[in-house]
């Protein structure tokens, strides 16, 4: 508790970093809003901003855009009928109903107190138990890293996504392109083809933009930009009550919300499940409990509460895994981990044990909590304002403009055409994966671990006279990979068993 104080007194005595952290929450809401921009599309644009700005500033301004970008989804999903983030796509079920019935408010203000409800519960389980864990984790070595990192490339693998065989090649994939540039130990050029340029290996930033930015610019130009926004939310509220939350509501949300920031923080521990797990699953939890379940889908605050808790609630201990073992849990995480590094902060258990570390990581909890309760205060009172903005932008001047916005981020990373390049080129790459519905965030989340999975393999055999066979005799190395392969195995079985299930349907109709 005294770090997490002073945590605070450093965040209010740092001007900048709190001010990025309010117009990170702005800045989110609006993102996550947007139908198409995503809060991890948001971060990687303005990612080399991060370049510029003060350590703490530049982790509190992407940190708090993740949170508020959760939230800001739920806006879409509920004025517009379309999920402005995957992990809203919950909420849509009850949410639009309530907009046509003209409740737009209630389901707005609904959506705001249960995403704050569930992002402070997660939050303060990120401040426990990242510290917690990390205690346990510091004495760990290249084996047992090793062993983390392929456990995580398994798990990732083979969670995120409908196909278990298509989030490994994912993975591979993303592993594979890390592999470009100068090899580890000895130097030599791998993959680079002969360009220069190649031997420093694939930027983080340029990639990042076009697996998640540009990508998503040719899916939305591919289904004709969406005109419909504007009459989406036309309907007014004929009654003033309609626009808020009664305390009679909000007190029977109280339980229920509790109970899927509970899920939310769970699946978030676990790297690759995510907000779009989360908030079915809350959802799906809290509608089999209902006394009324036939209600949910018709217009109820209780089916916008549940996944909007749980959701919000994955935020924090999605960074968990970064801050104890390294390894990012989302794809938020993911790219936190270059800002890390590009401020000479090495992410693992030694981040809680250098004084000058630890205090940097618990000023960006408290802008975490900070900025929780800037995205609430914004988001009660202004919602419907922004959802109104956002339904008369014209997409034909909207995605042209994030598309440039999108290649002078990738440019302005290193001043380099072939950073351009690359980002036009994993904007294919990432709209060939969507379609084929491959994962991206598995190919991100290996692509930003490979390297250090290479490092901590190479240096344990280094360190070994037992060969491979390390791996299987240190006890804390061999219960990681069970694990890995326990969740391969159990995923696989689950995979099969809903492809039957959908099998026996068809043609049963």
């Amino acid at each position: 508790m005294t770090d997490l104080i002073g945590g605070f007194i450093n965040l209010f005595s740092n001007t900048e970093a709190l001010l990025f952290t309010f117009l990170a929450a702005f800045v989110g809401i609006v993102a996550g809003a947007l139908p198409g921009l995503t809060a991890s599309a948001a971060i990687a644009m303005l990612l080399p901003l991060s370049f510029h700005l003060g350590p703490l500033t530049a982790l509190a301004f992407l940190y708090v855009i993740g949170k508020s970008g959760r939230y800001g989804g739920s806006i879409a999903a509920i004025l517009f009928n379309t999920p402005g983030t995957a992990a809203s796509a919950a909420t849509m079920q009850d949410g639009y109903p309530m907009t046509q019935r003209g409740e737009a408010g209630k389901a707005l203000k609904t959506a705001t107190l249960a995403s704050v409800v569930g992002d402070f519960f997660g939050e303060i389980v990120l401040i426990f138990g990242a510290v917690f864990i990390a205690g346990y984790t510091s004495d760990f070595g290249p084996t047992e890293y090793f062993c983390i990192y392929l456990m995580a490339f398994i798990v990732i693998g083979s969670v995120v996504g409908k196909s278990v065989v298509k989030g490994i090649l994912s993975t591979i994939l993303g592993a594979i392109v890390a592999m470009i540039g100068l090899d580890t130990i000895t130097g030599e050029p791998r993959m680079t083809m002969g360009v220069l340029e190649l031997e420093d290996g694939l930027a983080l930033v340029p990639l990042l933009i076009g697996v998640f930015v540009i990508s998503e610019i040719i899916i939305q130009a591919e289904q004709a930009a969406k005109h419909g926004l504007a009459e989406a939310y036309k309907i007014k509220s004929v009654d003033p009550s309609a626009d808020y939350l009664t305390w009679a509501e909000f007190r029977r949300c109280i339980p229920l919300m509790m109970r899927s920031s509970l899920v939310g923080s769970i699946i978030g521990m676990m790297p690759g499940l995510g907000s779009s797990v989360a908030c079915f699953v809350a959802y799906g939890e809290e509608k089999r409990r209902s006394k009324e379940p036939e209600k949910w889908g018709t217009g109820i605050v209780e089916g916008i509460a549940a996944p909007e808790s749980a959701n919000n609630a994955v935020s924090g201990p999605s960074m968990i895994p970064l801050l104890t073992l390294g390894i990012p849990g989302s794809t938020v995480a993911a790219i936190l981990i270059g800002v890390f590094l590009i401020h000479g902060i090495q992410v693992g258990p030694t981040i809680f044990t250098d004084p000058t570390s630890r205090e940097l990581i618990f000023s960006l909890f408290a802008a975490g909590l900070v900025g929780i309760a800037a995205y609430g205060v914004m988001g009660y009172w202004g919602g419907p304002l922004i959802g109104r903005m956002i339904a008369y932008l014209p997409a034909r001047l909207l995605y042209p403009f994030i598309f440039l916005t999108a290649i002078a981020a990738a440019y302005s990373s290193r001043a380099s055409i072939l950073d351009v390049m690359i980002a036009l080129l994993f904007g294919i790459v990432g709209y060939v994966m969507r379609r084929t519905e491959f994962s991206t965030a598995a190919f991100v989340i290996a692509f930003v671990l490979a390297k250090n999975a290479e490092e901590a393999f190479r240096q344990a055999m280094l360190l070994s006279d037992d060969g491979i066979l390390i791996f299987v005799k240190e006890p804390v190395a061999l219960a990681f990979l069970v694990v890995g392969v326990a969740v391969l195995v159990l995923r696989s079985v689950s995979v099969s068993r809903q492809g039957r299930k959908a099998a026996v349907a068809r043609q049963a109709a």
